[in-house]
Order: structure tokens, then C-alpha cells, then sequence
């Protein structure tokens, strides 16, 4: 059994075929697949989607790339919406919030501002998050420490072992996906062999990081699994154990994503 940790299968990039590439993903053995929001304007969507797909759940927050159309008011809605969503058994956090400086339009002050009152209405629910670290570890990291939210995942992680471990001190876990395929990805597959098995979550971000046999092309969920065998592979593990591994990762960074027992 796998758990995708970050899939936008809200996008439009699966308008044509979304409900075959979720049974695609059923079929891998991907039992469960987050969507992250991205802004207010895409909240319901993700929601209604979540419930319609087998295994589906979701996160609610303001993407650092969406922070440039974001409204105060967004935050209002944030709010209700999280409120809203508190019985949702589909509902596992706050995300994809954090920090972007890879993309140089953003403004700086302006992401930061969402970032540091998404992480106070994480801290003030008691909610995990899932965070955006594109060349914003560190940043990201005081965020999480200013605010003692400890618990999430870093989604597509590619820092240092320092920033890797000061991540995982803080109680979260990191997010591998497609980057690990690639040969030429030494320090992404580097963390993925060497980092402590608890600490790693196993992640698409389709349609988006597209692994090595797919290079340009449209990433899917049902790659999970496939994406999984890679990190078992450098590790030298069995791919049972990994797949369970990851699996319990998941839930400990999510915990309502695990399954309710009465």
C-alpha cells in the first residue's frame, strides 16, 4: 500500500481523464492520495474532489506562487473553511503553504505574510501542514519554529543534511518524488538513502516533477509506487517494508489521514 503525500489531481491537466487516472492509481496500490489547495478560489474544488475519489483527502491553504492574486480576506475564508472542515474525515491539514525564491516576481514580504498567518491558524487548530521549501528551507524552517507548529511534511524537499535534520527535529517529514529517479539528482538521492527511514513520505506533485521515464511529460499518482521502488532500491530495502514504512511516515505527519478505528 502506498500513500501519495502531494498530488494536485485538481488541475487541469486531468480534466480529460481524471477518474481513470485515479482508478490507474487504485490499481498501483496507492490507497490514498492528498490534494493540496493552492488558493481560496480552488478550496471547494478540492474538497468535493477528495470525497469523490476513493482514498482522496485534503488540504486547505494559499500556495506562495497564488500569494501574488491572494486577498487578506482569503484568510477569513481560510478560517471558516478550516472550521467547516473539522469533521471532514477527508481532512488532513493546512497546505500548500510556504515559501518560494526560486521564482523572482514573487513579493517577498507579501508570501511571508500568508505564510505566517496560515502557520498561526495551523498552530491555533492544532493542524499539520504541508509546506512549499523551494529555495526557502531555512525561511521556511523559522517560520515553523517561531510558530511551534511540529508536525507536516516538507514537500519536495532538496536542502542541505543540516537543513534535512532541523527539519526532522521539528517534527516533520520530506517529501521525495520524481527528482529521486534521476541519476544526476546526487544529493536528492543522497537524503533519500541516507536520512532515517522515519523521516521520508513518498510524493507525485502531479501533474508536476514528472520522474525520469516520464522527463517532460505529465506526472500521475499511480507513479507512487514506482517512485517508492526507486527510493527502495537506493536504500537497499525490501519495497514491502519501504511501502509500510512510508505508509506509517504518513500518518504520523498526517494524522487524520489514518484510518479512524472505533
Amino acid at each position: 500500500m502506498w500513500i501519495d503525500t502531494h498530488c494536485h489531481l485538481d488541475a487541469a491537466e486531468f480534466d480529460a481523464d481524471r477518474e481513470a487516472v485515479a482508478g490507474a492509481a487504485r490499481d498501483a496500490g496507492v490507497s490514498r492520495i492528498v490534494i493540496p489547495a493552492v488558493a481560496a478560489g480552488n478550496f471547494e474544488t478540492v474538497r468535493l474532489l477528495a470525497r469523490q475519489v476513493p482514498g482522496g483527502a485534503y488540504a486547505l491553504g494559499i500556495h506562495p506562487l497564488f500569494t501574488r492574486h491572494a486577498r487578506e480576506d482569503d484568510l477569513v475564508t481560510l478560517r471558516r473553511e478550516i472550521e467547516a472542515s473539522l469533521e471532514d474525515p477527508c481532512f488532513v491539514g493546512i497546505g500548500e503553504i510556504g515559501l518560494d525564491y526560486f521564482v523572482p516576481e514573487l513579493d517577498d514580504a507579501r508570501q511571508r505574510f500568508f505564510y505566517d498567518a496560515q502557520l498561526r491558524l495551523a498552530r491555533e487548530f492544532d493542524l499539520p501542514v504541508i509546506c512549499h521549501v523551494r529555495k526557502s528551507q531555512d525561511l521556511v524552517l523559522k517560520g515553523l519554529r517561531r510558530s511551534g507548529v511540529k508536525c507536516g511534511i516538507a514537500h519536495a524537499f532538496n536542502g542541505s543534511f543540516q537543513q534535512a535534520h532541523a527539519f526532522i527535529e521539528q517534527g516533520m517529514r520530506l517529501g521525495f518524488g520524481g527528482n529521486v529517479t534521476f541519476e544526476r539528482a546526487r544529493q536528492i538521492r543522497r537524503l533519500a538513502t541516507e536520512l532515517p527511514l522515519e523521516a521520508i513520505v513518498v510524493e507525485t506533485d502531479a501533474p508536476d516533477i514528472a520522474p525520469a521515464w516520464r522527463y517532460k511529460g505529465r506526472n500521475t499518482p499511480d507513479q507512487t509506487a514506482r517512485i517508492g521502488a526507486v527510493v527502495a532500491e537506493l536504500r537497499g530495502l525490501d519495497i514491502d517494508r519501504l511501502a509500510l514504512g512510508t505508509t506509517a511516515n504518513a500518518y504520523a505527519a498526517l494524522p487524520r489521514l489514518e484510518p479512524r478505528h472505533p
